[in-house]
């Protein structure tokens, strides 16, 4: 490290230790050379060694002229560039976990090629593998639970008319796993576009007992009709729930439902069993998230 004097001018030379915290409000530019060599993180780190008071401040990322940069470096690169508003941190960590990939969070690996199964995925194959190691009933051959139910579940276009928009509530919305979830996607849901269409609200209640149903090993809930009479009228249909061979239901569990229910709900066991529920009132899908938060 090396330090110049020029009448009120300063030039120090460094090696890459400045990322460590040094802080010196009034540098305006800092120059990094071969900058296709450093990490995103260094990066980020030197180039915040700049602009830390009021002044106009320039960050210079260069590399040898004419050299063929790989493939990461240009997306480190380019992502340095992209990322520039105050509180970019974040974005820039999540566009690092996409290039050098998340590794084995439960192991030693620190990178991976996690982006060939896709974030999502792989956020589903560490919780699954965290619940499993907290004595969890996990089945790694489930399917996504196919959900059959008499309900009207979109986002209308006229509710969101913004294409983008659509998608980015989407996504949310499928990420639901509780009441809390359910509570906060609501609320930004009136915020942003009002009140809320009956349809977009059974969307976020069947994403909720979706995630539910994939967390007991529920392979398929439908609605099925009941040829039954009750008092002269025929009787409501009933919900079908069929589970996979590795379930996580206990004989405990059963009686207590058994206990709860009376006649409304059949249990059978077997290899594949399944559940059987008369549903009551008015709200269909409020009464499937009740019983599967209770099993």
């Amino acid at each position: 490290m090396l330090n110049f004097m020029n009448g009120e001018n300063n030039v120090l030379v460094s090696t890459t230790i400045i990322e460590s915290g040094i802080d010196i409000p009034n540098v305006n530019t800092i120059l990094i050379l071969d900058a296709d060599c450093f990490g995103l993180s260094q990066l980020y780190q030197l180039r915040g060694r700049v602009g830390r008071s009021n002044r106009m401040a320039y960050a210079y990322l260069m590399h040898k002229k004419d050299k063929v940069l790989s493939e990461t470096a240009e997306k480190r690169l380019r992502a340095i560039k992209e990322f520039t508003e105050f509180g970019a941190g974040f974005k820039i960590a999540m566009r690092d976990l996409e290039i050098r990939g998340a590794g084995n969070l439960l192991g030693t690996e620190q990178s991976g090629h996690m982006m060939n199964i896709g974030y999502e995925l792989y956020c589903k194959l560490v919780e699954d593998a965290v619940r499993a190691l907290q004595g969890e009933i996990v089945n790694p051959d489930r399917e996504e639970a196919t959900i059959e139910i008499t309900a009207s579940a979109f986002i209308p276009g006229t509710y969101i008319e913004d294409e983008m928009q659509k998608l980015e509530m989407y996504k949310k919305i499928a990420e639901v796993k509780s009441e809390e979830d359910e509570d906060e996607i609501f609320d930004e849901l009136i915020d942003r576009f009002g009140d809320i269409p009956q349809e977009a609200v059974n969307l976020v209640k069947i994403s909720h007992i979706r995630y539910l149903a994939e967390k007991l090993c529920i392979t398929r809930i439908r609605e099925v009709s009941d040829m039954s009479t009750i008092g002269g009228k025929p009787a409501p249909p009933k919900i079908h729930f069929e589970f996979s061979e590795k379930n996580p239901l206990t004989a405990q569990g059963l009686a207590a439902l058994a206990g709860e229910y009376g006649p409304r709900i059949f249990i059978h066991g077997g290899k594949r069993p399944y559940i059987r529920f008369a549903w009551q009132g008015k709200n269909k899908l409020e009464e499937i998230i009740r019983l599967l938060s209770k099993i």
